[in-house]
């Protein structure tokens, strides 16, 4: 028994057949992209397929695409990075009850979801919305039917968690028929963070998933009759008898990315930088208390804990005497500092699993989340776990249980250095709630 799985991350394209262990059988074909549209995007995952149809898919979450009668894009696909929409979202809540809305479908009224979305797709394009006959997530456009899973469906932020259908009352505020959405229906695809879960053997209360690609999550996989959303965590299913749960940053591998790009130095002052960074040794071993920064990773607006798109980063403290060197760890840090706010809502959890391609290259990082967490960090050894997650769910549905996840190594906090990083902490979440009293 053997398993095709695919994956459609948000910036490159992964496929892999594995055996019925959830062992790989053969190589890793990938392919990056730098493309919004939705042709180009399936073109991609068509040339990495090779024309073979996948048993299991993940892909990422709460895109939208819409789409004439004859499936042809109206619109590139809107992920969850563009918050044009923030305002649209903001007019929802004085419109709604954003509790009962999150206690519903586990969503929030944020830009990262469907209803804001569409209420600002009917307010700037109206010719668009009235020359679409469906609304639909990249991968059920990927399909080229107008169908979704229930682990799709769940991540727009228009699914009500317990009736398992379409939210009445968002249907009825964004005055949206039904039938321009896709029909919910017993297919082998699921959101990416489902399957990071999967793929790292994070299936229950006790043990989260900690990933930084793209982005950052922190979430938890178990079974529940009935969800029940707790405040400032998303709460997702991945099938009728399970759901993931956690909080998400908008910062991660962009951000790192973003450190490339602006701290770069110039040539003639890369030998200066690189014995600068040699003299102090690895970002891991600085103390925190010596670069003076408060960095708050808002650079793309903040979802987890409190879900304002219209957040923005800030680093606090510069001076002359501010180096590059000092930014990144206070940047590595501050997001440390953020999966802690998360984590603290998430009492029940006993092990943190460090997963995804931002985290597992970058020892330090991992050094400086296990001191921000003040708790160890198992480092998985899953290389592509959204994609053996895929392999394990499709194996799943045919009756094969695959074999447990390996773990590389655990990274432990270090106790002479709990007291600064508690201190570290508590600065950020001072500057934290000065700056959301002012939005």
């Amino acid at each position: 028994m053997a398993v095709l799985a695919l994956d459609v991350g948000s910036s490159s394209v992964r496929a892999q057949r594995f055996d019925e262990h959830g062992r790989p059988q053969d190589e890793l074909r990938r392919e990056r992209y730098e493309s919004a549209d939705p042709g180009e995007v399936a073109a991609a995952v068509r040339r990495v397929l090779g024309g073979a149809e996948p048993d299991g898919t993940s892909c990422f979450a709460h895109s939208l695409v819409a789409v004439d009668q004859d499936w042809n894009a109206l619109t590139p696909i809107l992920g969850w990075r563009d918050v044009r929409s923030a305002d649209a979202a903001d007019e929802l809540a004085r419109r709604l009850d954003p509790v009962a809305v999150h206690r519903r479908t586990g969503a929030f009224l944020h830009p990262s979801f469907w209803p804001a979305k569409l209420a600002w797709l009917a307010e700037t394009e109206p010719e668009i919305c009235r020359r679409a006959a469906w609304f639909v997530s990249f991968a059920d456009y990927l399909r080229g039917r107008p169908e979704t899973s229930l682990g799709m469906a769940s991540t727009s932020g228009l699914l009500d968690l317990t009736t398992r259908d379409w939210d009445e009352e968002l249907l009825s505020v964004l005055e949206l028929d039904r039938d321009r959405l896709p029909q919910v229906a017993d297919l082998p695809v699921w959101s990416d963070a489902a399957c990071s879960n999967v793929g790292t053997g994070c299936t229950s209360r006790e043990r989260a998933a900690l990933m930084v690609g793209t982005s950052g999550a922190l979430r938890i996989l178990y079974e529940a009759e009935r969800p029940e959303p707790r405040p400032g965590l998303f709460l997702y299913r991945l099938d009728e008898r399970r759901v993931v749960e956690g909080g998400a940053l908008s910062d991660g591998g962009d951000l790192y990315a973003w450190l490339e790009r602006t701290l770069s130095p110039a040539p003639a002052a890369s030998n200066r930088l690189l014995q600068a960074q040699g003299a102090a040794g690895s970002l891991a071993e600085r103390d925190p208390r010596d670069h003076g920064l408060v960095f708050l990773p808002f650079l793309g607006g903040e979802r987890s804990t409190g879900w304002s798109p219209h957040a923005r980063g800030t680093i606090h403290g510069l001076t002359l005497a501010t180096t590059a060197l000092d930014i990144r760890q206070a940047a590595y840090e501050g997001v440390g500092f953020r999966f802690a706010a998360i984590l603290d809502l998430l009492p029940e959890v006993h092990e943190v699993v460090g997963t995804g391609g931002g985290l597992l290259h970058d020892p330090d990082w991992i050094q400086i989340l296990a001191d921000a967490l003040a708790r160890p960090v198992s480092v998985s050894g899953v290389p592509e776990a959204s994609l053996r997650g895929a392999a394990v769910l499709a194996l799943e549905r045919s009756g094969y249980e695959a074999d447990e996840a390996p773990i590389d190594t655990v990274i432990r906090p270090r106790a002479e250095r709990a007291g600064a990083y508690r201190s570290a902490r508590q600065q950020q979440q001072r500057l934290y709630e000065v700056l959301r009293g002012e939005q």
